[in-house]
């Protein structure tokens, strides 16, 4: 159970379900052709995870001091799990989840594209040992990590597929997976600046740079207000624009229920917030946005259909 709470393994099935909804819940039903065979898809949502774990890995061996000021009841790394062991296994996570992407890369007959992966790797361990110290720096990288676990179903099951004579249809594919990349940026990343806030004691006394830090939690609360205003006022453009313009109605319902509407919670909340268990609860809610979010896609699905 510990290595299981060390990997994070909450985020990693939500990452692994993000994934399998793209495709499973509305890719496959559009009438074109996915180049992975459903094992390969499986292959390309396990490298993604054991990455992903291993970021996790990594993130808690360099943060043990830390962890200790901000959650000493669920430090793992040097209690249960030894750093020796840690760095074993995340070495070997590495190892497997870049074997895999270079496996499906001279699949889809793109071998260089294997580079994503390792480029993802290293980002990660930049992130743990240095980046996450730097102001904002460390927010975007990870909230641009989780972007890229969407934007990758394009580049390995529709990119090989892409043609001349079919680019202008595959581009509204991309266009989508490119729009779900995007919310999850923004969101995740504002959630990024919540955690921050939640762990400032910790973060201060390692000396780190994060934005509550050099603002101070107060100022941060409203930073992080006007970003959740914009992002709220972009969902709603995106609903009206996209979903109410072609009489998808059911998908604005749901997007106006299950995702505006906790995002409005969060900006009732979030500017009066100030303590620890607050920013952890303004935390938990951004996360079911980008659940909700990604769920969306099963229901704009539904509504085509229904529609057709």
């Amino acid at each position: 159970m510990n290595f299981l709470r060390l990997i994070r393994y909450q985020n990693l099935l939500l990452l692994a379900f993000m994934q399998i909804v793209f495709r499973y819940g509305f890719l496959k039903h559009e009438a074109i052709y996915l180049f992975l065979s459903d094992f390969q898809y499986l292959l390309l949502i396990l490298s993604t995870v054991l990455i992903a774990a291993a970021g996790y890995i990594i993130n808690d061996v360099m943060d043990q001091e830390t962890d200790n000021d901000n959650k000493p009841n669920n430090v793992i790394i040097g209690k249960s799990i030894s750093e020796a062991m840690a760095y074993n296994i995340y070495f070997a996570l590495n190892v497997t989840g870049v074997g895999i992407g270079f496996y499906l890369s001279n699949i889809i007959q793109k071998p260089t594209f294997a580079g994503i992966f390792i480029i993802i790797v290293t980002l990660l361990y930049l992130y743990a040992t240095t980046f996450k110290r730097m102001l904002l720096i460390g927010n975007i990288i990870v909230a641009f990590l989780l972007a890229i676990s969407i934007l990758i179903i394009g580049v390995y099951d529709l990119l090989p597929l892409t043609f001349e004579s079919n680019q202008k249809e595959m581009g509204i594919y991309f266009s989508l997976l490119l729009d779900y990349a995007l919310f999850a940026f923004i969101i995740n990343f504002i959630r990024e600046i919540v955690k921050d806030m939640e762990d400032v004691n910790g973060d201060y006394n390692q000396g780190m740079n994060t934005l509550p830090i050099v603002l101070g939690v107060s100022r941060t609360a409203k930073v992080v207000f006007g970003l959740g205003i914009v992002a709220t006022v972009v969902l709603l453009w995106y609903l009206n624009t996209y979903l109410m313009n072609n009489n998808l109605y059911y998908a604005v319902i749901y997007g106006l229920v299950f995702v505006v509407s906790p995002m409005i919670f969060f900006l009732v909340k979030v500017w009066s917030a100030k303590s620890k268990k607050d920013f952890h609860l303004l935390s938990q809610v951004l996360k079911w946005v980008i659940f909700f979010g990604i769920l969306s896609i099963l229901v704009i699905n539904f509504n085509i259909k229904n529609n057709a």
